[in-house]
Formats: C-alpha cells, structure tokens, sequence
C-alpha cells in the first residue's frame, strides 16, 4: 500500500464515502502480512517510497504466485526479479494482469494508479552478453517509476560509440553501468557525466575473469570519483538505488533548482539543470 493510496483511504473517510471499519479493514494488513512462509512487508512503500520486490529464485512457483496475488491484492505496483517461465505461469493463474518480461526474468504489475516519473535514468551495457543484467536494471527502473534510456553494446574496445551516446548520458540524473571482462566501461561513463554512476560487474567473460570478481574488482579501483558498485549482477540492486536517488532529485527540485539556474545564468556557468 502507497502513500497515495492510504492518503486517498484517509480523504474517502473523511469525505463519508467510506465507513471507518472498512478502512480499518484495509489497513489490517499493516505492516505486514503472514502467509505462513513468507512475511510480506506491505509497509516498506510508505518507510522507503518503493515497495517490497520478490526475489523469485529459491521460491517454488506455487509460492511467487501466492506472494505475488496477496501483494497485488494490496494494490500498488507488484515486481518478482529472477523469475522463470514456470513461476510466471503459476502467477498467471493467480494475476491475469501480470506481465513477464523474460530477457530481465521479472514478472510484473503496474498499479492503476502510478507513481509520477522521475529521472532520466540511463541503462548502459558494455555488450550484448550483458543485457540480461542491464535488461533487469531498466526492467526495474521503469516499475519503480523513473524514465529509462537504454544505451546497448557501448564497451571500451570501440570508444567512439559511448561517445556517440553522450546526449543520452549527459540528460541522465542517475547512470547504470554494466559490464563484465575487465569492467572498464563505468570509468569511462564517469569521465563523461556528471551524475552518479552505478557500476554493475557482470559474470561476462573467460576464466580469468572468475566470474565477474575481475570486473568488480576493477570497478571498486575506479578512477572516477562518481562511481559506486553493486554486486556482480545485481541489476535489480543498482535500478532500486538509482530510483531512489532521482526520486529524491524531483522532490527536491522545484524550490532549489530554479534558484541555482537563475544564479548560474547570472554567473555565466554552461552547467545544464540535467546534472544535479
């Protein structure tokens, strides 16, 4: 349940539409809701701004779509990350509405009424290799209601085409990085923004690369200021932080932002209102 939908409950109270024990009702399930083997954190929207998400691997079918149900029954948008086709059609079952986006192995469910966007969020992927990883950070982001631009098969053995994609980036207020091998391409994405940068080490490349420990290693040594790292493959991860950070930009920028655009038109500075 989102802060939207128990301000709405609260007004429709108020307003005499509903009665206060069907809103006590509705608010029962608060915090959280036991379902025997799992706890389901239906308060995390309101303490955080985002919802709980399912993490579908290790679960049995049976057990995402029972998850999966009771959280769309609660309203709100409904994601499951690492989610198979087995697993999607037990939801289907349950939740005709879900959507499964098998590139990312998310399974979700946009709310009727949804969050006001935020961002732009830019999703980078060094090659065609990481695009499950990259797929499942953009995947996420757009559920968690930010604008992506997906930047595919950019990596450092042909610089000219990050550089070709440098409008993309530079509109961004949040960047994910992906990328396995030698992990240099967040580095790269660093010198060329200014905004955070999210590295994501993919398990891509040979054995050398053990993994994806090559390219987090590298990542975590960047040499750009305004890089942080996400475990190996944790697209989810970097899309949840990176929603979060220009959720809070948007919210913020209505009273600071027309402040500092006015003082740096009257100081000259070329800096664009995109970067901050």
């Amino acid at each position: 349940m989102t802060r939207e939908m128990i301000l709405q409950l609260l007004e429709s109270v108020q307003a005499g539409q509903t009665a206060p024990a069907a809103a006590l009702q509705e608010l029962a399930r608060m915090p959280y809701e036991d379902a025997g083997f799992a706890r389901i954190d239906h308060h995390r929207a309101l303490r955080l701004g985002l919802p709980e998400v399912i993490y579908a691997s290790g679960k049995t079918p049976a057990q995402v779509a029972e998850i999966f149900a009771r959280m769309a029954a609660a309203g709100g948008s409904v994601l499951a990350t690492r989610a198979n086709a087995d697993a999607y059609a037990a939801v289907k079952l349950r939740v005709p509405e879900a959507v499964y986006h098998e590139q990312a192995s998310i399974i979700g469910l946009l709310a009727a009424t949804r969050p006001q966007q935020a961002g732009p969020v830019a999703v980078v992927c060094a090659g065609t290799s990481d695009l499950p990883v990259a797929e499942e950070a953009a995947t996420t982001a757009e559920y968690l209601g930010c604008t992506v631009t997906r930047i595919w098969d950019v990596g450092v053995a042909g610089l000219h085409r990050i550089l070709a994609a440098r409008e993309g980036l530079g509109a961004a207020r949040a960047v994910i990085v992906c990328a396995g091998m030698e992990g240099a391409l967040p580095s790269v994405v660093g010198g060329l923004v200014a905004a955070p940068v999210i590295a994501v080490p993919t398990s891509v490349g040979y054995g050398a690369a053990f993994g994806g420990v090559a390219a987090l290693l590298g990542m975590l040594n960047s040499c750009s200021p305004n890089v942080c790292v996400v475990n190996i493959d944790n697209g989810f991860g970097a899309a949840y932080v990176a929603a979060m950070m220009v959720r809070a930009q948007s919210s913020e920028r209505p009273e600071q932002s027309r402040e500092l655009d006015v003082a740096e038109a009257g100081n000259g500075s070329a800096t664009s209102s995109h970067h901050r």
